[in-house]
């Protein structure tokens, strides 16, 4: 069975920036994912001729309709007390704002995750870490405020199988592109740290430990170096001091060498 993941949109036209076949036509090409038809206050005529237009605009049965009415097609999502469809639906999914109870659903939607424009006062906002607790091992899609790239991927991080955005896509003056912006952060999480984590200070790079390679000897050309970790520097033998010459002694190049003068510790004679 395949579930909604990814970027979700439910529609509201009485929000829409514009009409709404043309906001969820431009929220598809964005990269939403999956299209839920509300609109539940519509005559049913007019709320099928609405779902039959909108399956044309979205992959092929990525159109789910609120209620349990397919309206013609086989996927629905209910409300907390909507009866279960009587047959022929292959997809379900439902509302919950707690730890759900499931029959024969596939899926929830726990909200609101974030304190909502749509809904205010509706809550108390759960949180993604919550909502991912309350759901278990049931797929989930985060709904509620999510409104930014940020909350996206907040939602992503903690197990979301995608995220339901209703005002943020409907109200937008593009949706095209918040839709896009949207599911590029539920997709990449990892490119929007979370806020939590501590970060370097702004201009400062962050502190890296490099390894102790121990002592790297020297081998002939085109031989690997071995690494000998067994004793910390400190421990190791040092080069004793060569001791001095004997007074009168010559330099293999033959010169005298003055009277009481030492060779430097380590230093090779010329």
């Amino acid at each position: 069975m395949v579930t909604p993941a990814g970027l979700v949109v439910l529609t509201d036209r009485r929000s829409a920036d514009a009409p709404l076949t043309e906001v969820v036509r431009a929220a598809v090409r964005g990269g939403a994912a999956w299209v839920v038809l509300r609109e539940r206050d519509l005559p049913y005529e007019e709320r099928a001729a609405l779902a039959a237009r909108l399956r044309d605009l979205v992959p092929p049965g990525r159109l789910i309709v609120a209620g349990p009415d397919p309206l013609g097609g086989d996927a629905v999502h209910l409300a907390e007390a909507d009866p279960l469809p009587d047959g022929g639906v292959e997809l379900i999914g439902r509302s919950a704002h707690s730890a759900p109870a499931l029959s024969t659903e596939h899926y929830v939607t726990l909200s609101p995750i974030y304190p909502t424009a749509t809904k205010p006062g509706y809550g108390p906002a759960l949180g993604p870490a919550k909502a991912a607790a309350l759901a278990g091992e049931v797929p989930w899609l985060a709904l509620g405020g999510i409104d930014s790239p940020e909350r996206a991927a907040d939602c992503a991080r903690v197990g979301a199988h995608g995220i339901a955005v209703m005002g943020a896509v409907m109200r937008s003056g593009d949706p095209e592109r918040t839709a896009a912006e949207l599911a590029a952060a539920f997709a990449a999480p990892q490119d929007h740290p979370h806020p939590h984590r501590a970060r370097p200070p702004k201009g400062e790079p962050p502190s890296v430990s490099l390894p102790d390679f121990g002592d790297l000897r020297g081998a002939p050309c085109g031989q690997p170096r071995t690494v000998d970790n067994a004793a910390p520097t400190s421990d190791r033998p040092t080069r004793p001091p060569e001791a001095p010459m004997p007074t009168g002694a010559t330099t293999p190049t033959g010169a005298t060498r003055p009277t009481g003068a030492t060779m430097p510790t380590g230093t090779a004679p010329r």
